[in-house]
């Protein structure tokens, strides 16, 4: 009787896990050309009207 409770009460509580398989997480290649800045703030000359006040010319 006292297994039986034991065992009973043992599945209750590894009801509650959860086991998961590891993750991958995949990217695309990033592709970099001298002389072309695609993210990030351009160092060119021209600043739009009101954007050099904020700082990000």
């Amino acid at each position: 009787m006292r297994q039986s409770s034991l065992l009973l009460l043992l599945l209750f509580v590894l009801s509650a896990c959860q086991v998961t398989g590891p993750s991958v997480k995949v990217e695309p290649p990033k592709v970099k050309i001298p002389g072309v800045e695609i993210e990030g703030h351009s160092h060119g000359t021209f600043c739009p009207p009101g954007q050099a006040k904020k700082g990000k010319c």
